[in-house]
Order: C-alpha cells, then structure tokens, then sequence
C-alpha cells in the first residue's frame, strides 16, 4: 500500500500551446529553448510550476508575459496530461492551454529563464522536449474543430482585414482547400463583418475592401441562443 508521502508527491505545472498567423499559409507556434536540464537546448512550450497561491489561469498568463512577452488575444484550457514518465525529474501533472495571439501585434522576448524564444511553423517544428509534440497534436486538433463552431480565428488577423485573408487563414488552419463561394456566403450570413472605408492592394488585382469583425454583436447574438456555424462539406 503507498504510503500518504508517495501520493502527496505530485508537481502541477501549466503549459501553453501558443498559436500565431503569418501573412499566408503560415500557421506558427511559439516555443522556447530550454537553457536547464533535462532537455538542455531542446525546444518545449512555455510552462512553469503552479505555486500552491496561485491560480491556473494566472500561473499560465504570468508564465507566458514574464518567459516570452506575450499576452493571449484567446486562452482556454486544454486538457489534463498526467502519464507517470512525461517527466524523468518527478511525476509531473500538466494542465495544457491553447492560446491565440497576432504576432504583429505582440514583441516576443526571451527571458532570463530561457535560451530563446522562436516562431515556428507547425508543419517544420524542432525537435520537442517532453511529451510536447502530443499536446501540439491535441491543441491542433482542437483548434480545428473549435473553428467551425466559434469565430476565434478572427484573434489572428489584423484588426482590418480583406475577405482573402479570412479565407486563407481557414484554409491553413485546417490544411485543405475550402469551398470560398460556400464560403463566403455563410460568413456574410451572419451579418458580423463591419466594411471599412479602407482598401488592400495586392498585386495588380482591384484593391479589395477591408472588413473588422464585430465582436460586440458577436456578444449580444450569443446572449440571444446564437450558433456560429462553419462546415467544410
């Protein structure tokens, strides 16, 4: 029988899967290098110990601003990863998060703590410390999904942004072509696209018009039993 010692000894930590959006087709993932053993000089998601006075939600957000300078556009827990071997140190639980920023609009840093931190493309990522590529997966599969039922992805883009855009960004979030008529429609449909005053020139095409989502309609349409909505077939 295990002794109360034996089951007291379990450390919390918070991870965070960081996703970021760079111009086309670039879907990106903050990680920083580790500078500590185990896993000296490998590349892992940025975690910490929860302190026995602080909270989850405070321990990732402080975490995420003090190692790398960031502060989530969207964050939301993941999922619990507690395999008795994750951690060659001690038994280590893990409460994952999946955040969503715009890197235009935030300047990462790397602190003291860690070697570095980098962008890196989801479909060209470094080696990984730990059981990390796992919870990428999981984090990646969720994004995908959460996508379709809940306007999230309008956390990556700029502020303003042409239709094109949007598309491209499902289109790379999911990793398949999109049917843009469909589309388009079914965006427009909701009536949650403000049309600026401003153009986008790309190219030699005709400029197209930028657009801001409404996010306070967005609001009071969820208060109201609204249901976003977006399938691929």
């Amino acid at each position: 029988m295990e002794s109360p010692k034996e089951l007291e000894d379990i450390k919390v930590t918070v991870d965070a899967v960081i996703f970021g959006y760079f111009k086309k087709n670039d879907l990106q993932l903050l990680l920083i290098q580790r500078n500590i053993k185990p896993f000296k000089g490998d590349w892992a998601l940025p975690g910490r110990l929860v302190l026995n006075n602080e909270n989850l939600d405070d321990a990732v957000k402080r975490e995420l601003y003090e190692k790398t300078g960031i502060r989530p556009d969207f964050l939301e827990q993941l999922y619990t990863f507690g395999n008795v071997d994750r951690d060659p140190r001690n038994r280590v639980v893990s409460i994952a998060y999946l955040g969503l920023v715009n890197p235009s609009y935030h300047k990462v840093f790397a602190d003291s703590d860690v070697e570095d931190v980098q962008w890196f493309s989801v479909n060209q990522l470094p080696k990984l410390a730990f059981d990390h590529q796992i919870i990428i997966d999981v984090a990646l599969k969720r994004l995908r999904k959460k996508i379709q039922y809940q306007p999230i992805a309008f956390n990556l883009l700029n502020e303003e942004f042409a239709f094109s855009d949007l598309e491209n960004l499902y289109k790379t979030i999911i990793g398949k072509e999109i049917d843009r008529r469909n589309f388009r429609k079914k965006i427009m449909s909701y009536e949650l696209l403000n049309e600026t005053n401003n153009l986008k020139k790309e190219g030699s095409g005709r400029p197209s018009k930028l657009f801001i989502f409404n996010q306070e309609k967005h609001r009071g349409l969820e208060e109201e039993g609204f249901y976003f909505e977006i399938k691929w077939v």
